[in-house]
């Protein structure tokens, strides 16, 4: 059984198709991307699951059994465009919105005071939301999301704003948070991430699902059979060489080469024919990046 579930969603606004007979299973305990252009659907997908609006068929299961509308206190949600109430006081607004899904006071104080010592915030308690800057605002969306300690989490840009210090601490507490126990859904356009952060995808463009599954896997599948050698000195091939590389630069005193090798032929050929005729750095298999997946997918269909 998937902890959370899409079956066959399709949504409509006004003669426009936003989800097409979409579906997808979350398993427990992951982080899951969610993958696609601007107007692909994603959204519309998150806003679904989270009860904001409803499907015009299909259903969202949890745990087997479909969602209703008081599933949604196990969920935390952040959006993309960030939903803080700019006159209020953070810490008076953070407290709202954590006892909003449930929490105690006294809880939500607990809670929220561990957050803001964690990220070292305390002094942000009084001041007004419309004072902090981007990526200060974001960093108290992202506690008002956790705060209440929810089982599913779904985060929609969240590294939006940040520079790479602190966008590189949200990648860390995204992983603690499913080290103890939580499942993510990661709705973003940093393909790097997904590569370090998801343990599967689902790609949705023009309001389909066009690829789904483990991201080691899709990009095993998506191979070319690229091989990138870095050799000492200059590359000097014997003249019996079998192989010609495809790129070839040499900068200082190492020279890097990539070899297109056909499905028959063991990397091992390759890495023998080297070492005869040079001393070897590097032998790497190169694997296409999800980057490249995603504008390739995409452009299919």
């Amino acid at each position: 059984m998937f902890f959370l579930s899409a079956h066959n969603v399709s949504k409509h606004f006004d003669g426009h198709t936003a989800l097409d007979d979409v579906s997808l299973n979350v398993p427990e305990n992951t982080i899951y991307g969610l993958l696609g252009p601007n107007g692909a659907g994603k959204t519309t997908l998150i806003r679904i699951i989270n009860r904001i609006v409803l499907p015009d068929s299909g259903t969202i299961t949890l745990n087997g059994q479909p969602m209703t509308d008081a599933d949604t206190a196990r969920i935390g949600y952040m959006p993309e465009e960030r939903g803080l109430y700019r006159k209020m006081k953070v810490g008076e607004q953070a407290l709202y919105l954590a006892q909003l899904k449930g929490m105690t006071k006294t809880d939500a104080l607990k809670q929220l005071k561990y957050w803001f010592e964690k990220f070292q915030i305390a002094s942000w308690w009084n001041k007004r939301v419309e004072e902090l800057s981007k990526g200060m605002a974001q960093k108290v969306q992202f506690i008002t999301t956790v705060a209440h300690r929810p089982q599913l989490l779904i985060f929609d840009e969240p590294f939006s704003g940040f520079d790479p210090i602190n966008a590189d601490t949200m990648r860390q507490e995204i992983l603690e948070l499913k080290a103890n126990g939580a499942t993510i859904i990661l709705s973003t356009h940093n393909m790097e991430s997904v590569e370090t952060l998801c343990d599967e995808i689902t790609l949705i463009n023009q309001a389909k699902a066009v690829l789904q599954g483990n991201v080691a896997e899709i990009r095993e599948s998506y191979k070319q059979h690229l091989y990138k050698v870095v050799v000492n000195g200059v590359y000097s091939p014997a003249p019996t060489m079998p192989f010609s590389p495809i790129t070839q630069e040499t900068a200082g005193n190492r020279t890097t080469l990539t070899f297109r090798l056909d499905r028959a032929t063991s990397p091992n050929t390759l890495l023998n024919a080297i070492c005869a005729n040079h001393n070897l750095l590097l032998f790497e298999e190169v694997l296409p990046s999800m980057n490249d997946i995603f504008i390739r997918t995409v452009s299919e269909h």
